[in-house]
């Protein structure tokens, strides 16, 4: 069983007093290519959030598959995902899961949300079920709201189920990213126009530094609407990145905090 790590947000009991010091994150030094400039991050406060790759989406039997749209263009996105995932836990970033997983009784979802899935109301959005598989659409416990294959979680992973296309709204996901002491997020995941670039929105506008990897991100609206999401978030919001180029930021971070990258 993998060892949980020890708490970000805690006090310290050395006694007689109670320390109210937090435990001490040593700062690195990361330098990543990115546009419109490079960036230098720090490992020791980023965190890996990845959106939506679930069954649903990805799978060739999932929800989206079974009402007509071409889910193997995000295959390149599920791998490139995977990549960064296993060399964020190498290099200690939290790695979070923000997956669709619904109340089966929908009682927190507004008629907005149940129509952007289900737009003639004849039962095919979200909670119907998925034909073959007999999984409720986007629905916590069932099998579309599962990770696809070729991604496996661990137990210091952390779990965030979202309600929206923003995975800040109605959860808890604001909550741990500050016990977590994380003030810089990197996103991967799909719909790279939809989720994903909802997130990333209130992130920054909750005071988060973005990074959105553009190619461990995908879509399956057309072309454009990606292309139109890179341009706004180097615009509004942040930064992008390639998946190599983080694996080899991460591989060669180091403790020296001040330097710029070239």
């Amino acid at each position: 069983m993998t060892a949980l790590p020890r708490h970000r947000n805690r006090w310290q009991f050395p006694g007689p007093h109670i320390d109210l010091h937090r435990p001490e994150l040593p700062s690195r030094s990361a330098k990543l290519r990115a546009e419109p400039t490079p960036i230098v991050l720090d490992p020791s406060r980023t965190a890996l959030v990845v959106v939506d790759l679930q069954n649903d989406f990805c799978a060739p039997g999932g929800w989206l598959a079974g009402i007509g749209v071409d889910v193997s263009v995000l295959a390149t996105a599920v791998e490139l995902s995977a990549q960064a995932v296993s060399a964020a836990r190498a290099a200690d970033l939290p790695v979070i899961w923000l997956n669709w997983g619904n109340r089966p009784d929908q009682a927190n979802l507004p008629p907005g949300v149940t129509h952007v899935y289900d737009p003639s109301g004849t039962g095919e959005g979200i909670g119907s079920r998925t034909p073959g598989t007999d999984s409720r659409v986007l629905t916590k416990g069932s099998w579309g709201a599962a990770l696809v294959d070729g991604l496996v979680a661990e137990e210091r992973d952390v779990h965030v189920d979202k309600y929206r296309m923003s995975g800040f709204w109605d959860t808890p996901l604001d909550s741990i990213l500050r016990n977590l002491r994380v003030d810089t997020l990197i996103f991967a995941g799909v719909n790279s126009d939809q989720c994903v670039y909802a997130t990333l929105i209130d992130a920054a506008c909750l005071g988060y530094d973005v990074v959105m990897l553009t190619d461990a991100s995908a879509t399956t609206s057309p072309p454009y609407c990606h292309e139109a999401t890179i341009y706004n978030t180097r615009q509004c919001y942040g930064f992008t990145a390639a998946t190599p180029d983080l694996l080899d930021a991460l591989d060669t971070a180091d403790d020296r905090s001040e330097e710029n990258p070239a």
